[in-house]
């Protein structure tokens, strides 16, 4: 039941955070950064039962009907909000903390080939504005806002 509370938290978050949602309906039905999240929540739990190659092929039917590209062994947290999210990319070591908000573009990304932790982690209630590039094994702290543009690497 947990799995479906956190997708209702999902769909309000988009409802609450963006002021040109009109109705749940709208929400439901033409928000790509909202589908994105619900085919990454399912691909992640395929993923957590060690379903890789069928977890990968769910987020690869994400990928290609989004435009955004969430690793299934992401960590993503409540409330998550992609608005026009067309290129978002979040590696397979990302962590999302909860309430964080992505813009267009935005890469959580790594810098190395190294099988462990190489993806950054992004604390809870955090704004990252489009086209954003956060690469590598760091923190960006709760409450943060990440500029537009901005390519931060430590």
């Amino acid at each position: 039941m947990a799995f479906f509370k956190t997708i209702r938290e999902d769909i309000k978050a988009v409802f609450d955070r963006d002021p040109a949602a009109k109705s749940m309906a709208e929400v439901l039905l033409c928000y790509p950064g909202l589908h994105a999240i619900l085919f990454h929540r399912f691909a992640h739990w395929l993923w957590k039962k060690k379903l890789y190659l069928l977890g990968r092929f769910v987020s690869h039917i994400g990928r290609f009907l989004t435009g955004i590209e969430i690793h299934p062994g992401a960590k993503i947290g409540k409330r998550f909000f992609i608005d026009h999210g067309m290129g978002v990319v979040i590696g397979e070591t990302a962590e999302v903390g909860d309430d964080v908000t992505l813009y267009h573009g935005v890469t959580l990304g790594g810098v190395s080939l190294n099988k462990g932790k190489r993806h950054p982690t992004v604390g809870n209630n955090v704004i990252i504005g489009a086209g954003a590039k956060i690469l590598g094994p760091f923190t960006v702290g709760k409450n943060s806002k990440v500029g537009s543009n901005s390519v931060v690497v430590k």
